[in-house]
């Protein structure tokens, strides 16, 4: 199974190189628009930084319990910021 450090960097590889910020990024993955990620959401980011159809599920999961501080399921933009920072400055 891809070590945590692999999935973050992937995920970091997806933000930087196809988006100009964390932002962007956030906007494009947030379908629905209503300023969260839901689990399919996060699920589809996943799939962009190609991880494994096996784990999109279980990652997704995982970094919803990591980075959903208001417990509401759902990955906001402050959340989603925070994880983003983690993540980038992990190099």
């Amino acid at each position: 199974m891809a070590s945590k450090k692999k999935i973050l960097k992937k995920i970091q590889i997806v933000i930087t190189n196809h988006f100009n910020s964390p932002e962007e990024a956030f906007a494009f993955f947030d379908k629905d628009s209503d300023g969260k990620l839901s689990k399919s959401e996060i699920v589809k980011l996943l799939k962009q930084a190609e991880i494994s159809g096996f784990l999109r599920g279980l990652v997704a999961s995982k970094l919803i319990e990591g980075y959903d501080k208001d417990g509401d399921g759902l990955v906001d933009w402050k959340e989603f910021k925070f994880a983003v920072n983690e993540i980038l400055s992990d190099k």
